[in-house]
């Protein structure tokens, strides 16, 4: 197989990423505080009826991230649905999704800096926050410095501790429902007790519905397997591979895990105040469970902050060969790192935690409801590229794709309808409305920026180079 860097795409990235990394950096970027700490919300919008939640977001993620499959086997470059959107789209689309990815990441990094401070104040509580917030701040653009064999290898690390620590939990739940140990209460737990408090729906199909609010948003991160094309080994197998596994994992994880806490402990008694993993150690007796939790929590946030700035640098980085992006962004260093994205991230990285630290209230509010919207919009971008790449397949009779969308047609179309669905219900629940207000000012923002500093290359579809073979012939 031709090289991508022969087409003259992904400039100076080197193809450092193995099956594994790819594998783990989206574990990492998808399973962070959000199953953790966030878990409890969607328990107590649908009750135990958030695992049929899980299960229909899971296969809707899993239909969007083989659509990026296709798209990627087809046209493996770094930009990713940044680049797919301005070809087959427009170049603004390419020019909205590519700086919404980015900043979409910043901002999940600014959250994840800003709850290590709060992590490391259990046990060093008379230290100032900032203290460890600026640490691991440059902690992580170090890494992201080295090159990317290194990133990829500390990623896989990062992440591992986290699901060793899921499946731990899971594990050792099933053993207390089974077994009793002793614990009080032993003869209520087990899988009736998904229906003992209220019934399997408590608060009725519309808690359901309005809990993919909160339940779809636990998957955003899984795309940034697209990113990582231009630096994979062998993309051709590397990405499928990591594409069909990583999907099932994670929505075996988050059903598995909240069906265990909900079998030993009542979904009507697990609030926001505390963590859900927290809580069903305090249940059974585990009084450690606190000291224990905070260092997996410092681990998930430091492996979700090292994920999220890779793909933002490596998006911009996309934009800058495109010609949507200052060109230093384009530029690599000897060992194919885009410095300047990552400085550009970094510095990113510090205003937002700085905000997030002198205005607390409004900067969390506007943050993450634009953080919301920005991982609807990614997945329905990616969506369309995929649609009209198939309309241009037929009619341009190209190669079949090596890596086709299952259930095609239909099954595409419907996940887009469901993508929209749920953009209907940011908008009409009030808590999360303000998402959709916020998203969409702030795409229109981009649309000023658009037409104000775009020109040249940047206002012309990105031209990308078809690597599709005839099936059967080797990939290497």
């Amino acid at each position: 197989m031709v090289s991508a860097d022969e087409h003259g795409e992904n400039a100076g990235l080197k193809r450092g990423l193995t099956a594994r990394h790819i594998r783990f950096m989206a574990l990492g970027s998808a399973i962070g505080t959000g199953l953790f700490m966030g878990s409890s919300e969607s328990i107590q919008s649908a009750g135990p009826a958030v695992l049929l939640a899980y299960i229909i977001g899971g296969a809707a993620v899993f239909m969007v991230m083989r659509a990026l499959g296709e798209l990627v086997v087809r046209h493996p470059v770094s930009g990713s649905f940044g680049q797919y959107a301005s070809h087959y789209l427009h170049p603004f689309a390419g020019f909205l999704v590519g700086w919404t990815f980015a900043f979409e990441m910043v901002l999940v990094a600014v959250f994840d800096a800003t709850a290590i401070g709060v992590y490391m104040g259990f046990w060093f509580p008379e230290v100032p926050r900032w203290i460890w917030v600026l640490a691991v701040v440059f902690f992580i653009a170090a890494i992201n410095m080295i090159g990317v064999k290194v990133f990829g290898e500390l990623e896989f690390w990062f992440a591992l501790i986290k699901i060793v620590t899921i499946i731990a939990l899971i594990a050792s739940g099933i053993a207390i429902i089974i077994f009793g140990f002793g614990i009080a209460d032993h003869d209520h737990m087990g899988p009736q007790a998904l229906f003992d408090h209220g019934g399997f729906f408590p608060n009725g199909i519309w808690g359901l519905l309005t809990s993919f609010t909160i339940v779809m948003f636990a998957f955003g991160g899984v795309e940034i397997i697209g990113v990582t094309a231009g630096e994979a080994q062998n993309p051709k197998k590397v990405i499928p591979a990591a594409i069909n596994s990583v999907p099932v994992r994670i929505l075996l994880f988050y059903v598995l895990t909240l069906g265990v806490i909900m079998c030993i402990l009542p979904w009507n008694q697990i609030t926001s105040d505390v963590s859900p993993f927290v809580a069903i150690f305090d249940s059974v007796g585990f009084s450690a469970a606190a000291a224990v939790l905070q260092v997996v929590l410092i681990t998930a946030a430091l492996s979700a902050m090292n994920a999220d700035i890779y793909g933002a640098g490596r998006m911009l980085h996309g934009l800058a060969e495109q010609g949507q992006a200052p060109r230093s962004f384009a530029r690599t260093s000897r060992n194919g790192v885009p410095v300047m994205t990552v400085i550009t991230m970094v510095v990113a990285l510090l205003v937002g935690v700085l905000l997030n630290y002198l205005y607390p209230d409004q900067a969390l509010f506007l943050l993450g409801a634009l953080a919301t919207f920005a991982t609807l919009l990614v997945w329905l971008v990616i969506l369309a590229a995929h649609l009209r790449m198939k309309r241009v397949i037929t009619r341009e009779n190209r190669l079949p794709s090596e890596f086709p969308v299952p259930l095609w047609p239909l099954g595409s179309w419907l996940t887009v309808a469901f993508i929209l669905f749920v953009l209907v219900m940011v908008g009409i629940v009030p808590d999360s409305r303000p998402a959709l207000w916020v998203g969409l000012l702030w795409a229109l923002a981009l649309w000023l920026c658009y037409l104000a500093f775009v020109r040249g290359d940047g206002r012309r579809p990105h031209e990308l180079s078809d690597r599709t073979e005839p099936m059967g012939s080797s990939a290497n």
